[in-house]
């Protein structure tokens, strides 16, 4: 894991200085959870839910470097369907699986109708979190129900919790194993940070 990236982030952002450890720990666990065969889950509200599919967006596909299947992998292909194959192998890119549970639109219109819309992100969580995955979840205040209770669920079913929230880490705070709190507390100043943040994450990770 490159420092410098941290260095050049808190270079154009000077506010984040505190939070260099913190941001390097994220990426870690994060880089760890893909080495070990587990996955990304990410959930947030509104602007954060836009940036959670963001995330997802730069991780799943190359962000910056080229991110080419391995050999084996792309000699398969071309085993399978020579034609097809090949065009596969010269296309795909490796990527990281990273869930954005904003994403399904039915799913989360029937928890919402049938269980609770506190439980959109939680009742995923129950349904596709396994020990040693890691959820990372995005709250400009800290306090919405539903990120909470998605934590709580993440917790009880033995994934690794890190929250992106504002300056005072709200009620979710004792929920995170990792918190990135930006020193901001207004939602749009929040968000004006969190993204320069998960852009350092995602390129630590690549």
């Amino acid at each position: 894991m490159n420092p410098e990236i941290i260095d050049h982030l808190v270079s154009r952002y000077p506010v984040l200085e505190s939070l260099k450890e913190r941001i390097a720990e994220a990426a870690h666990a994060i880089i760890k959870c893909f080495e070990n065969k587990k996955k990304l889950l990410i959930c947030g509200n509104g602007g954060s839910c836009s940036d959670a599919e963001h995330i997802a967006g730069e991780l799943v596909k190359s962000f910056e470097l080229i991110r080419k299947p391995d050999n084996e992998f792309k000699k398969r292909l071309i085993k399978i369907s020579e034609s097809r194959g090949s065009f596969l192998a010269e296309k795909l890119q490796a990527g990281f699986p990273a869930i954005s549970l904003n994403s399904n639109t039915a799913l989360i219109s029937a928890i919402s109708n049938d269980i609770s819309a506190e439980a959109v992100y939680a009742q995923q969580v129950m349904a596709m979190g396994n020990p040693g995955d890691i959820l990372l979840a995005i709250s400009t205040s800290g306090n919405s129900p539903n990120i909470i209770d998605a934590l709580i669920t993440a917790k009880t079913a033995g994934l690794i919790t890190i929250g992106m929230t504002g300056h005072s880490g709200g009620i979710m705070k004792k929920y995170c194993d990792i918190l990135i709190n930006v020193p901001e507390q207004q939602c749009a100043s929040v968000q004006e940070l969190h993204r320069p943040v998960y852009h350092t994450l995602c390129r630590l990770i690549e």
